[in-house]
């Protein structure tokens, strides 16, 4: 099969820990092809969706570690397989892709996530939809109703909706110092709409990331629990990644969501769960592939190219 990746620039992976890698390396160690391209390569040409892709070879080598052809301008249909792996920031870019995408889906394109699902679940709002798994939850862009929101929950987090890796990530005690401060700032004068959630004291046991691949759920999460007196767990802020099995509330979670998920187009989906709670539904590009095969042994790459070989055929 031939399989097209739509992602970051590939001279700034870090092979060690990128998922996208993994999941390259175990395609083409199944004879798949692999290609590459961004999102600045795309294009609508006299009506249908094309991009200017390149063949990639994986090397071996951790740090020179793909040979790229020089890329040629294809159709996205001419692959079995077109994989959404581009990080946020969730822009009016990132949007115009998936509009291009949803095209290239009407002409015939397989592409995983499905873009209109990758636009209608925004990684913070998503929860909403499933409350029953969430602590209190306010997002608005209201300073009343935050200050309303903070006098009743005493210690709460401000989180803007289209961040990634924990930035702008702030905790409120119950002083409430600098409260004003951090939603002006957040909500940029009150023309932005932000969220607030009541503070969990379980993140000092790790911010749990779950996969949830074709349906099904990876027997194992990453806790990524926080560094130096920090409040957010993500690798980027400087947590550290634990591999641990699924609590039973964990698995309560996931397996609730897996299958909805999946039948709204979402083939890997990345659950944040922190404690009890679910705080985020990752459909961008989720990660944490490598530190759970390292640490515990499952091939989580090997379960995803079995289910998108799957959802191909």
């Amino acid at each position: 099969m031939k399989f097209a990746f739509l992602t970051d620039p590939l001279s700034h992976f870090k092979t060690y820990k990128d998922s996208t890698y993994a999941m390259m390396r175990e395609a083409s160690g199944r004879g798949h092809e692999i290609h590459a391209f961004g999102p600045d390569d795309l294009a609508l040409e006299d009506g249908v969706v094309v991009a200017n892709i390149s063949k990639i070879t994986l090397t071996g080598d951790a740090h020179d570690w793909y040979r790229a052809e020089p890329p040629v301008s294809q159709r996205l249909g001419s692959f079995d397989a077109v994989l959404q792996r581009k990080d946020p920031p969730f822009d009016m870019e990132y949007v115009y892709a998936t509009y291009l995408l949803d095209m290239a889906e009407q002409q015939g394109t397989r592409v995983f996530n499905k873009p209109s699902a990758i636009r209608d679940h925004n990684e913070k709002l998503a929860i909403a939809q499933f409350s029953q798994f969430t602590a209190p939850t306010l997002v608005t862009r209201d300073e009343k109703r935050i200050r309303a929101f903070h006098r009743t929950h005493q210690e709460i987090i401000l989180k803007p909706l289209d961040g990634m890796g924990g930035a702008g990530i702030f905790r409120v005690g119950a002083d409430g110092m600098n409260l004003g401060s951090m939603i002006e700032t957040l909500t940029h004068n009150g023309s932005r709409t932000i969220m607030a959630q009541r503070y969990i004291p379980d993140i000092v046991h790790g911010d749990k990331r779950i996969l949830l691949i074709g349906g099904k759920v990876v027997p194992f999460s990453l806790a990524r629990i926080p560094q130096n007196g920090e409040v957010r767990g993500n690798l980027a802020a400087g947590g550290i990644g634990v591999a641990q099995e699924l609590s039973a509330r964990d698995l309560e979670i996931a397996e609730t969501l897996a299958p909805i998920l999946y039948q709204r187009g979402l083939l890997l989906v990345g659950l944040d769960v922190i404690g009890s709670y679910l705080t985020e539904v990752n459909v961008t590009s989720p990660t944490c592939f490598q530190e759970i095969t390292q640490q515990k042994g499952f091939n989580v790459a090997g379960m995803f190219i079995d289910a998108l070989e799957a959802a191909i055929r």
